[in-house]
């Protein structure tokens, strides 16, 4: 399969996993799932207890909303939604109130929450073109940037836990690859040389490894390896396709149970267009 083929059928995974994929927040009966769901006609973001009860659809209009993301203190959402008739980075308070559009005309999907809070970086192709880019703004949507330049792919971003680096997916090469840039756009590294697609990278939470899934063998596999790119491992090795890697991490437990309400991102989400 080349990586032309790949990634539309990645597009195409990646919209059934809106309606299927749920976003946990951390096991804890106060904790929250936010999701996509069809369920009333049309892609909406609801938000539902930890154990299936309570659904609530957040955002409650006729057009396509998808791809929720979590603020790190649990009190946003970042969306991306198409009431603006093209697809547009939104974000809501927790309770689905307030949602203001923060990129406007950018044709942005993908928001992923810095770990402080202060910055979402996305994926943007301006004016609907194709080149997707990797940009960040500030959790306003001011002081937008783009942070990737190439000819054609970057996109999937993905905030290392210390907040100082961006993984993503380039296809800038020829094929979808791994790569890793300064939080500021500088430095880009690719990390991975298999001339398959490599898609879904996700820092572990203690920023040491990097998470991914590649066809390099033929279908679809999880892979780690180490935050600089050495040691790769596959993890699965069967003849199925394997997907969307996502780390747990025991620390926003062990916060839930100091009375916060800690959430995590759903970063690399690819919300149909």
């Amino acid at each position: 399969m080349n990586w032309k083929y790949n990634f539309a059928h990645l597009i195409l995974a990646s919209v059934v996993v809106l309606g299927l994929t749920l976003l946990m927040v951390v096991v804890d009966a106060q904790a929250r799932i936010a999701f996509t769901s069809e369920r009333d006609g049309n892609m909406e973001i609801y938000v539902m207890d930890a154990d299936g009860e309570n659904p609530r659809n957040l955002t409650k209009n006729r057009y396509e909303d998808s791809s929720p993301s979590w603020s790190p203190d649990g009190k946003r959402i970042a969306f991306v939604s198409k009431r603006a008739r093209t697809p547009e980075i939104y974000v809501m308070d927790a309770d689905g109130e307030n949602p203001r559009n923060l990129t406007k005309n950018r044709h942005a999907w993908l928001p992923s929450w810095s770990p402080d809070g202060k910055r979402i970086a996305f994926t943007s192709g301006v004016h609907g073109n194709f080149n997707f880019e990797i940009y960040v703004m500030d959790a306003d949507g001011s002081n937008q940037q783009r942070l990737t330049n190439s000819p054609l792919l970057d996109w999937q971003p993905s905030w290392s836990p210390d907040g100082k680096r961006i993984v993503f997916v380039s296809e800038r090469d020829g094929n979808g690859e791994i790569y890793v840039m300064d939080a500021d756009g500088g430095n880009p590294r690719k990390f991975t040389n298999n001339r398959r697609a490599n898609t879904g990278p996700a820092w572990a939470p203690d920023g040491k490894r990097i998470a991914f899934a590649s066809n390099s063998n033929g279908n679809f596999e999880i892979y780690v390896m180490d935050a600089d790119g050495s040691n790769r491992r596959n993890l699965t090795n069967n003849r199925q396709n394997d997907f969307r890697p996502a780390w747990f991490d025991p620390a926003f437990a062990v916060r839930s149970r100091a009375g916060l309400e800690p959430a995590l991102d759903s970063s690399e989400i690819l919300s149909n267009r």
